[in-house]
């Protein structure tokens, strides 16, 4: 068994290393306006980032009091695919500094990726970002039953990551690199110790084990030191 301290790093996707938020935001509510649902940036940043697209979807309906058949979740699923299909044709930028963070610390660490996002928009991005090689493996929405905050996508990515590594990998030989609650308290339910990314407020980051306001200040020796 792989023991602590630090043997492995997950990151999230959205808002770590691509500037994606603001896009899901107005894929969200190219579906949910029509529908007379729709919510203001501030409340997206206060309520629903950080939740796949599943749970985002019946957090809206619900409210409004509405019922949502799994039937229509799986077609407003689909159309705010398509409509972030389009932003992401668009080109999502990166995050500062995560280009160079995630090869920095994937010269150190085996790296996997645990995101609410759907894996067709995250393996194309990696790819455009030139990153796929340097993640072991990744997690997606369509991988778990519940999405961030409950621990079962960081648990799941702790597990098939120590598979990759022929080890049973503990949740608490690695580190989380997070910039929401939810995916906070994801990361911590399974185990990881966390590295919040501020975006110059961390707001519901206090919990972190760290709080950082670029990616250009972790490194190796700033992970371990969090042991």
């Amino acid at each position: 068994m792989i023991q602590s301290p630090l043997q492995a790093v997950i990151f999230d996707f959205d808002g770590v290393l691509v500037d994606s938020e603001p896009a899901h935001y107005r894929a969200f509510q190219a579906v949910l306006e029509p529908r007379g649902l729709g919510y203001d940036w501030a409340t997206y940043l206060d309520h629903y980032i950080g939740f796949d697209d599943r749970d985002g979807f019946r957090e809206a309906y619900a409210a409004a009091g509405w019922t949502l058949s799994e039937g229509e979740l799986e077609s407003l699923i689909a159309e705010k695919g398509e409509a972030f299909e389009g932003e992401m044709a668009a080109g999502l930028a990166p995050i500062e500094g995560a280009v160079a963070c995630v090869r920095r610390l994937a010269k150190a660490f085996p790296l996997a990726l645990c995101s609410g996002a759907l894996r067709g928009e995250i393996e194309p991005t990696l790819r455009q970002l030139g990153l796929t090689d340097c993640f072991r493996t990744l997690v997606s929405a369509e991988d778990v039953a519940h999405s961030k905050p409950d621990p079962e996508s960081y648990a799941l990515a702790t597990a098939r990551l120590g598979r990759e590594l022929g080890e049973t990998l503990s949740g608490s030989a690695c580190a989380a690199i997070e910039d929401t609650p939810a995916g906070l308290a994801s990361a911590q339910g399974a185990g990881l110790k966390v590295v919040g990314l501020a975006h110059g407020s961390g707001h519901g980051l206090d919990g972190a084990h760290a709080v950082v306001e670029s990616l250009e200040a972790v490194d190796p020796d700033f992970l371990r030191g969090l042991w």
